[in-house]
Parts: C-alpha cells; sequence; structure tokens
C-alpha cells in the first residue's frame, strides 16, 4: 500500500498551493473532490489516484509559472490531456504528492495554413476537432482512433500514439513539425517551426514525442496535414485464419500501392461480442466467420481505378479461396458502419468479463506465427481463456486481448494479469517485437522496460532524464524503470 504524504510533504504540497493561487488565482485550481474525480480514474478502471488539487492552466504562460513554482518547492507533477491513456501515465500514484497539470483548457486551434499544409493548436485540442478544421481547409489530419472524441493532442504526442492510419501515414510522430514545450526548470522551448526540412543540429522534438511528460510538457505543436483523399471504400473480407490475412495483404497491396491505407484483423469472438455490446451494429457475414480483415482504400486519382482494382483483387482471391465472402461499401455511410465494427472492438470485450490486454507489436511477417504461440501462452496461464487479438495487420500492431473464461470470477481472474502479460510478452520478445507499439509505457510497463531494453539503452534513456529534468519531478515513476 502507497505511503501517504509526510508532514514535510504536505506542507510543502501547502505552500504550493499558495503560490499558484497568488500568482494564477484560485481559477487555476480545482479542490473539489467530486470535480477532481474524472481526472484520477482511468477508463479500464486499472488506476484510481489521488491528488491534492487538479492544476487547469489556459495557456502556456500559465503551465510554465506552474513548472517554475513546482521546481523551487520540489513537487512532482503529472501532465493530463484527455484521460484516455491506457497504461496509467496520466493518473497520479495513490500516494496523493503528485499534482494532475490538465491540459484541457488550452483547446485553442489556429487557422489552417492551407499553403504549407499545417496547423498549429494547443495540447488540449481534441483529436476530431482537429479533423474538422483539416476538412473545412480541404485538407486531412490522419491519425485517427476510437477515442477521437476526448483524446487531445498533447496525450497524442507524449505517447507517439498510432492508429489505423499507421500503414500509410506513420504515427503521431510522423504528424509533427514543431513543438512548443515547457521543460522541467519553468522555461519554454519554442520549437514551433513549420519546416518541413531543417538540418540545423539536434531535432529536438523527438526527444519530447512520446516520452509522455517525462522529459516536459507540450504545450503546442504544428502538425503536418495532407491531402484530402477524393475518394474512399472500405470493404471487408472473411478468411480462414491470420495466414490467409497475410497472404491476402500482399495481394491487395500490389493491387491497391499506396491506395492501401489501412487492414485491420479482427476474429469470430471480437465481431460476436460487438455484435452483444452494440446490437445495432451491422452483420456483414452469416455465419460470423473464423477470421475478418478490414481493408481501407483512398485515393487522389480519380474513384473507379481504384474501386475496380479492389473489386478485382477481392474476386481474384474469391476464386482462389483464399476468402470465404467480401462485402464492399456502396457509401460513406457503409464505410463507418464497416469501421464501427473495429473501432468499437476493445470497448464491447466488457460484456465478456474481465480482459487482460497486451499492446504489442512483432514483424508482418511474423504475426499468424505470433498469434499461435501467443494464444497457446495464454491459455497455458489460464485454461478456457478466450483470446480476443485484433488490430493493424498491416503495421505488425496487434491488440492481443485476453478475456475471461466464461463463468469465471472476474477479480480473480484479473489478479492473474502479470502472470498473463510475462507469458504473452515471453513471445513478443522471441519474435524480436515490442511490448508496447502504440499506447506507451506509463505506469503499467514500466518495470518490463528492463527486460526489453539492453543496458546501453536504458543508460542513454536515464541520461537524458538527469539532464532535463534532474530532480525528477516530471510524472515521475513512468516510463523509465525504478534503479
Amino acid at each position: 500500500m502507497p505511503e501517504a504524504p509526510t508532514l514535510a510533504q504536505r506542507g510543502t504540497i501547502e505552500r504550493y498551493h499558495e503560490a499558484i493561487a497568488r500568482d494564477l488565482g484560485e481559477g487555476a485550481i480545482l479542490s473539489d473532490r467530486e470535480l477532481m474525480a474524472p481526472y484520477l480514474k482511468e477508463w479500464r478502471d486499472l488506476y484510481r489516484g489521488v491528488t491534492p488539487f487538479v492544476l487547469r492552466p489556459r495557456d502556456t504562460s500559465e503551465v510554465a509559472r506552474m513548472v517554475v513554482h513546482a521546481a523551487e518547492l520540489g513537487v512532482a507533477l503529472v501532465p493530463q490531456g484527455g484521460n484516455t491513456g491506457l497504461v496509467g501515465g496520466q493518473i497520479p500514484h495513490e500516494h496523493g504528492a503528485e499534482v494532475v497539470v490538465s491540459l484541457t483548457r488550452m483547446s485553442r486551434i489556429s487557422p489552417v495554413d492551407q499553403e504549407g499544409a499545417s496547423v498549429t493548436v494547443e495540447a488540449g485540442a481534441i483529436l476530431s476537432d482537429v479533423h474538422e478544421a483539416a476538412d473545412a481547409a480541404g485538407l486531412l489530419f490522419p491519425v485517427s482512433l476510437a477515442s477521437k472524441g476526448s483524446a487531445r493532442i498533447g496525450g497524442l504526442i507524449a505517447t507517439n500514439a498510432g492508429g489505423v492510419g499507421v500503414l500509410a501515414y506513420g504515427n503521431m510522430r510522423d504528424q509533427v513539425l514543431g513543438l512548443e514545450v515547457v521543460l522541467p526548470d519553468g522555461r519554454v522551448w519554442n520549437g514551433l517551426r513549420a519546416l518541413h526540412k531543417d538540418n540545423v543540429g539536434y531535432d529536438l522534438k523527438h526527444l519530447f514525442i512520446g516520452a509522455e511528460g517525462t522529459l516536459g510538457i507540450v504545450t503546442r505543436a504544428v502538425l503536418k496535414l495532407r491531402p484530402k483523399p477524393h475518394a474512399l471504400d472500405v470493404a471487408m473480407a472473411a478468411v480462414a485464419d491470420p495466414d490467409a490475412a497475410l497472404a491476402l495483404l500482399r495481394r491487395v497491396r500490389g493491387a491497391l500501392g499506396d491506395a492501401l491505407t489501412a487492414y485491420e484483423l479482427v476474429p469470430r469472438l471480437g465481431l460476436e461480442v460487438v455484435a452483444r455490446h452494440t446490437p445495432d451494429t451491422r452483420r456483414p457475414f452469416s455465419p460470423v466467420p473464423e477470421w475478418a480483415v478490414l481493408v481501407e482504400a483512398s485515393t487522389m486519382l480519380p474513384e473507379r481505378s481504384m474501386r475496380e482494382a479492389l473489386e478485382a483483387v477481392l474476386a481474384r482471391a474469391y476464386e482462389d479461396g483464399l476468402i470465404a465472402d467480401a462485402v464492399i461499401s456502396q457509401s460513406l455511410a457503409e464505410a463507418r458502419e464497416l469501421w464501427r465494427l473495429r473501432e468499437l472492438m476493445s470497448e464491447a470485450q466488457s460484456v465478456a468479463g474481465g480482459s487482460i490486454k497486451h499492446d504489442v507489436s512483432v514483424p508482418v511477417a511474423k504475426v499468424p506465427a505470433f498469434l499461435a504461440d501467443a494464444t497457446a501462452a495464454a491459455l497455458s496461464v489460464v485454461p478456457g481463456a478466450r483470446p480476443i487479438p485484433f488490430g493493424h495487420l498491416g503495421d505488425g500492431n496487434i491488440h492481443f486481448n485476453v478475456s475471461q473464461p466464461e463463468g469465471a470470477d472476474k477479480a480473480e481472474y484479473l489478479s492473474r494479469w502479470e502472470a498473463m502479460n510475462e507469458a504473452v510478452h515471453a513471445v513478443v520478445k522471441r519474435y524480436g517485437g515490442s511490448i508496447a507499439a502504440e499506447h506507451g509505457i506509463g505506469r503499467l510497463k514500466a518495470p518490463l522496460v528492463a527486460g526489453v531494453r539492453d543496458a546501453v539503452e536504458l543508460d542513454l534513456m536515464r541520461t537524458l532524464k538527469r539532464a532535463l529534468d534532474p530532480a525528477g519531478l516530471m510524472n515521475p515513476g513512468r516510463v523509465l524503470p525504478e534503479g
């Protein structure tokens, strides 16, 4: 059980509260327990933290002043965006000695630079609002994920989020042209450059992308926008197994080239739990196949040629027995219906009881073998458990989630979380993969980092942390293992 703050720590936190109130006013401080509750609970209920109060800055200057006072007094800070993270990095520890800094009030989006294909946004800007701003300017911001209506840009940058468009556009890192960051001593690094080419020294923005707030607080970003596709088609095909899905990927990629923007793998059990969780969703196939793939194609070229290529490659795959059936969207609404099946996959697993989750990646060619071995490993830990692996087959990122056995006790099952992680991650390591593909490390996986990174790499990361945050006050206990 985490220890409560000492008398000295409580005194320090009180002085910090006084300093903020004196400098920024009580309006910057949220201390009502009921109002603070949403900031202290991770949505899967894995973490419930404690904080003396929540700070809610309105601009970069206020963030900097909050950090200056924290550095002077030795108060640890936990930056938080939309609180949609899945590894606990945004939730304070239970000891109550960390102060949450919420960026939600900093949500401004500047006018889109159409000629430069970029937009400058504050860290608290909601992802779906950035999508709308880009769309209104005839452009596209390509990062998209299920929590787009609540996830915020600062958090997506801090975790180097991926989403469904990585195959075509890359992770969040690939969408950032420039950053503004408040450093652990309160200085502001202004790297808000809308340059596509800049080779003056180290590319410092990459230090902070994926650092999960451990090296500084991202306050603004210049995001790269892309041309908006003229046409978009979504198909779902029924396949016998992941090997067939991989073989189809090779064919689709060969036929569509750069027009292939997403390729997602979905298991039968996943489609079934979505149907139970959300009865109004579409049923593309009857009976439900063992596996399905969702294919998205988008292009700047004439629509007909892309659609004909997609229809032709699926028809050939059907004739060759590689797929059992397929449906292709006939409208944008139908495309959204098919995507909804995939986007509800994680949320819907709640109807199957407790779920032990793994966000992992392996080389694309090894995904089928990994799935077979990881399933065997999971069942060796909990016989009767029900793996529901799904995700981005096109880039090798699989959400290997394992639901409890039918009728099992949820709490007892979840108590096997660490044992299950250890077994599945051992398979990931054997296949040369990563235990954190797009959700970050946070608190959940920090103890595992030493087992998957060598001593030199760990030393380099710790050297960076000590150089930028020698007092260890920026999101302590996240990303890097203790020691």
